[in-house]
């Protein structure tokens, strides 16, 4: 989420700064000011409303859906007692909350005063079948230390270049990538020079991130656990650039959850929205951009009703853009993805269980036996045989007591991206439904079978809520 919202605010400077001309077409009846439509109202479509609105524009945003927040989302599954209970099916943490900060700040607000967040100490649980466990800290000397117990000193002084070579890849390309306002490799070439392969070398884009965490780490179970990051931007650690090991750093940074869960988020940045004068229309999908002498002239509704604007901001997947969904002139400036360019999916589980024989955090990784044939079958449009699979106990936030009763669980497995062409077959989703309650099994940990009953997402599901490329969730 907080990538998302950074990337965004960026682009909406720039977007802001080629809108403030006079263009007559579409100035608002009460003002003067240039109109703006925002169509997605997922978490960056928010940040963007909001940033937009205060930079003293008149903004309206779209949404095809009831709800507000996208990808972050929750959904209702059974308590195991006879009612409902919400679970958080999207992102489940934040990180970089300075991004959130200044957007909360630069629209006369405070984020405290609006969300309570707690900062993690426990960033994430991780087990494998031997029954060896890592937790890794926000405080790096204790990760190190139960390295040492663990995986021993060899692998402790691995850990400390690995951190090392994380935070010189950060710091790299922070002020030009992560936090411009327009990234692009040209943007790159011409802050640093064509010539200057040191920074080639220095920001790792040569190597995968398998390759470049192999280079720290003998122990293939801490290779999985490091190159895990790349699945956080969707990508296989066999084929992303050692760029992003970054995500590790950025962890590090700090980690923090939200009291009542992502739609706490969501909510405090509706409401920001609308104090700042954004009109939110839900329930209102968005047909395609009207356009008249190379310029955008509005946004027409599948009801037939067009917006004007001088500008449009779509927080959707590129892709989807690539494929119609916008009309064919929005297609024909992006233009398709491939199918093999694609980021990964997921099959996703929320659950409510009772728990036993694991000792559960917020965030926890049970590893499968073969990482590189887990990726190796997704590659080839298949469901791994044996996933592995994060689950976020939600109910086990650091300083509370843990439930006495059934649970809510979000389980992820990651899954091919071709829901919109090749549709998963029941029988393989039901085949690595259970090859994922034997994971966690054999890792130690035990749910009841009565409890709650699982809802699982598959890519389709996730289309439906979010229109993509083929892709379910993965943040």
């Amino acid at each position: 989420m907080h990538k998302v919202c950074q990337s965004r605010i960026g682009d909406y400077a720039v977007l802001v700064q080629t809108i403030i001309d006079p263009l007559p077409t579409a100035r608002s009846a009460e003002t003067s000011r240039p109109r703006v439509v925002v169509v997605g109202g997922g978490l960056g479509g928010l940040a963007a409303a909001v940033d937009l609105a205060g930079a003293g524009l008149a903004v309206t945003l779209v949404e095809r859906h009831p709800w507000l927040g996208g990808k972050a989302r929750a959904v209702t599954v059974p308590d195991g007692r006879g009612g409902v209970v919400s679970v958080d099916a999207g992102p489940t943490v934040l990180t970089l909350r300075g991004v959130l900060d200044s957007l909360f700040r630069d629209a006369g607000a405070t984020l405290d005063e609006r969300l309570a967040l707690r900062p993690a100490q426990v960033l994430a649980r991780h087990a494998w079948t031997d029954g060896a466990r890592l937790d890794l800290h926000a405080d790096p000397a204790r990760t190190r230390a139960e390295i040492v117990e663990v995986f021993g000193e060899a692998e402790a002084r691995g850990f400390d270049r690995h951190l090392a070579a994380c935070r010189a890849i950060y710091e790299e390309v922070r002020d030009d990538f992560i936090f411009a306002p327009r990234p692009t490799l040209l943007g790159l070439a011409r802050t640093h020079g064509l010539g200057d392969l040191g920074r080639v070398a220095r920001i790792d884009v040569h190597r995968t991130v398998w390759r470049a965490v192999g280079a720290h780490f003998q122990d293939p179970r801490l290779r999985q656990l490091f190159a895990r990051y790349a699945t956080y931007t969707g990508g296989s650690p066999f084929q992303t650039p050692a760029t992003l090991n970054l995500v590790s750093h950025v962890e590090q940074l700090g980690v923090w959850t939200v009291a009542g869960g992502m739609a706490a988020l969501v909510g405090a940045l509706a409401d920001l929205a609308g104090q700042r004068g954004v009109e939110l229309r839900t329930s209102s999908p968005a047909r395609a951009l009207r356009v008249e002498g190379g310029r955008v002239r509005g946004v027409e509704l599948e009801a037939g009703e067009l917006l004007p604007a001088d500008a449009v901001v779509a927080n959707m997947d590129a892709g989807a853009i690539g494929k119609g969904l916008l009309g064919p002139q929005a297609q024909a400036a992006v233009g398709p993805v491939p199918v093999a360019r694609r980021s990964l999916s997921a099959l996703t589980f929320a659950m409510t269980a009772t728990t036993a024989g694991f000792p559960l955090a917020y965030h926890n990784v049970f590893f499968g036996d073969d990482y590189q044939g887990e990726f190796q079958q997704i590659r080839q449009g298949r469901l791994p045989l044996d996933p592995t699979v994060y689950a976020c106990a939600q109910d086990r936030v650091e300083g509370t007591h843990p439930p006495a009763a059934a649970e809510r669980l979000f389980l992820i497995v990651n899954a091919p991206a071709r829901g919109d062409q090749a549709p998963l077959p029941d029988v393989e989703v039901d085949r690595c439904t259970h090859a994922t309650m034997a994971r966690l099994s054999r890792c130690g940990l035990q749910l009841s079978s009565g409890a709650g009953r699982a809802a699982a997402c598959r890519a389709c599901t996730w289309r439906g809520a979010a229109p993509t490329r083929g892709r379910a969730c993965r943040w």
